[in-house]
């Protein structure tokens, strides 16, 4: 069986999202971010880079959602989470999605909101539009609508929603600014199978 190490509400609910989605026989582990344990030997026996997620397979253990995701997906092909086999350009699309989110995106809102000590006036401000510009990205040039690549929901939507959801949470997501941002969070959030995630790890739809 698959073993998830997640932290609620973290960026680890992306892969939550895709095992859910993907229907995989999986068990969670719950680490405490607030409590260093991701700090602990044991976990960092798991994972060195004592950040979640990390998946623990027959195979070995995989870090980093864009690998978990893919490995969600691929591993159970009758979910269709990715593009077909046909379509490498729609896969590309996908990894070139999920790449932003990762590289770029989520770095730069993560400093926003969970910088430890948290950024204060002029600080926040001055990292706040920047991470902002890169939705403006999103909104405009890589979401297609309604899902990330039209009418097929892959695993980066799921990725995506993660983010969208952060930012409904700290009342940044703007419904000017950001009508298709908002229109696919709640979109992706009526999913039973996200809604499902979210319960198990006490959250609900932001």
């Amino acid at each position: 069986m698959l073993k998830l190490y997640y932290s609620p509400g973290a960026c680890a609910l992306a892969s939550h999202i895709a095992l859910e989605e993907a229907h995989a026989d999986y068990e969670l582990v719950r680490i405490d971010l607030s409590k260093g344990e991701q700090k602990t030997p044991e976990y960092l026996a798991v994972n060195p880079a004592g950040v979640t997620p990390a998946l623990v397979s027959d195979d070995g253990v995989l870090t980093e959602n864009l690998a978990i995701m893919w490995y969600a997906a691929a591993t159970h092909p009758d979910a269709g989470l990715l593009p077909p086999d046909d379509a490498p350009f729609e896969l590309a699309r996908m990894l070139r999605v999920n790449g932003f989110l990762a590289s770029a995106l989520h770095p730069a809102i993560g400093k926003v909101l969970f910088a430890r000590p948290p950024l204060e006036g002029e600080a926040r401000a001055q990292a706040l539009e920047p991470a902002l510009a890169k939705y403006d990205i999103v909104e405009h040039h890589l979401l297609k609508g309604p899902w990330v690549l039209g009418e097929r929901y892959t695993v980066a939507d799921g990725y995506l929603s993660v983010f969208s959801r952060w930012l409904r949470l700290a009342d940044l997501l703007d419904p000017d600014r950001f009508p298709k941002l908002n229109a696919h969070l709640t979109l992706v959030q009526s999913r039973p199978c996200v809604q499902k995630a979210l319960h198990m790890e006490g959250l609900h739809p932001a």
